[in-house]
């Protein structure tokens, strides 16, 4: 019978860095979603292992909801001129972020600044921040949707996905497919808010029953990020957008009476 080798501390740490390298290499994959945790059997998951902590993520979350800028001038400009500030602003995000990877003086001077709020599948490499996926999605957004659902459905990416984050860290309990069930409802009553509160083409109640399905589908995208490997800076508003557009478009249908005219007066807004 062969003995087997004694667990050394040395064979411990080298198994250790093993699991977790090849943990962070099947997230980054999109083949598993739960952090692994070195301690428990067979590198089981545990939330707190590869997360950054909660006060980083206040700071993150703070630094994101500046974004909500992007909406709020969009409505009080064209779509021209929004555009001609956000693709350079977006250029440049991710020139910086490809530098990061590969010259040593952006990646420290990244690293001063960015480095405690940065996730562990943002640092590998040749991959972006989320920051950058923020801006590409506004550029796409703000090119194909009408201007009305591009400020509802950003809006809530920016307070929503915050609102998602915060809530599930803190008393997050129940998985729902790759977050919490806990950060997802957080996504969705807060989306709810951002409907009420945002522009409407009409008004009609048919609008907020509108908004109010696309931000259900917005945290069901913002809740399967890690299954549909996509980022959720990037699928939150296209998910919503698409969704509102579809149903402003299938109200019309439906009733034309009532609502061809704002569907039109939709697409009219710019």
């Amino acid at each position: 019978m062969q003995v087997p080798k004694p667990y050394t501390p040395e064979l411990r740490e080298s198994v250790e860095i093993r699991t977790i390298i090849h943990h962070e290499e099947s997230v980054a994959a999109g083949f598993v979603s739960g952090p692994v945790n070195p301690e428990l059997p067979n590198g089981s998951s545990n939330v707190e292992a590869t997360q950054i902590s909660f006060t980083n993520e206040i700071i993150r979350k703070s630094i994101h909801l500046c974004s909500l800028s992007i909406p709020i001038v969009y409505y009080y400009v064209h779509r021209e001129t929004a555009l001609m500030l956000l693709v350079p602003i977006a250029l440049f995000s991710i020139a910086i972020d490809m530098g990061r990877h590969f010259i040593p003086a952006i990646q420290r001077l990244v690293a001063i600044f960015f480095d405690r709020i940065l996730r562990p599948h943002e640092r590998q490499h040749g991959l972006l921040s989320g920051a950058s996926y923020v801006l590409i999605s506004a550029v796409i957004c703000v090119l194909i949707f009408p201007k009305l659902i591009t400020v509802t459905a950003f809006s809530i990416l920016i307070v929503s996905d915050g609102s998602s984050a915060l809530f599930g860290r803190a008393f997050g309990k129940h998985r729902f497919l790759d977050k919490s069930l806990e950060g997802t409802l957080a996504f969705i009553i807060s989306a709810w808010v951002v409907v009420f509160m945002a522009p409407k083409a009409g008004p009609v109640p048919i609008e907020y029953v509108i908004g109010a399905l696309g931000a259900i589908v917005g945290g069901i995208a913002e809740a399967a990020s890690v299954t549909l490997r996509m980022d959720d800076n990037f699928s939150v508003p296209l998910s919503i957008g698409f969704t509102m557009w579809g149903l402003y478009w299938l109200a019309g249908v439906v009733d034309p009476a009532h609502f061809e005219s704002v569907y039109r007066s939709l697409l009219a807004i710019s």
